[in-house]
């Protein structure tokens, strides 16, 4: 591993440990030349999934797109970033564990739904709005309706 700060091609692993609930392996190295010290990650290198959209064309799929998206819907909301990072984790681990190379826009979509309605509700309902596109008020309130039902029930648990 090159040396961030020097560029010498030897360095020794300080620190090994499991890091994003066991996918990657994060090392701590020392620089055998400077001996500066700096972080690496180590993670199993997964097979390419194409996201096939709405219309019909085809792009990688992207962590950061999700990442982004739920990063806006989450604004001046009491949602971390290590929360937003771990939902995406899950999404991602979901996607892989179906084992097939090409995944609809739409089961993602509605995979990070299910993930944001557990986590808060209000970034739940902007994600809705820009996912589903609604037409008009009246789809809104229906959304809002089932939220309500749904918070009430796990209130009665």
């Amino acid at each position: 591993m090159r040396c961030p700060k020097c560029g010498a091609t030897k360095s020794s692993v300080i620190d090994s440990r499991q890091a994003e609930e066991g996918n990657t392996i994060r090392r701590r190295r020392e620089c055998d030349e400077c001996q500066h010290r700096f972080t690496t990650y180590e993670r199993v290198e997964e097979r390419t999934l194409v996201v096939v959209k709405k219309d019909g064309t085809r792009e990688q799929f992207s962590r950061d797109k999700i990442f982004n998206g739920i990063i806006r819907s989450a604004q001046k909301r009491p949602v971390s970033s290590d929360e937003i990072n771990m939902v995406v984790n899950r999404i991602e681990q979901k996607l892989r564990g179906r084992n097939e190379n090409e995944i609809q826009s739409e089961d993602i979509g509605s995979l990070v739904m299910e993930e944001l309605a557990e986590l808060d509700e209000i970034t739940y309902v902007r994600f809705a709005s820009v996912y589903r596109s609604f037409k008009d008020v009246s789809e809104l309130e229906s959304l809002l309706k089932q939220i309500t039902q749904s918070s009430k029930k796990k209130k009665e648990r």
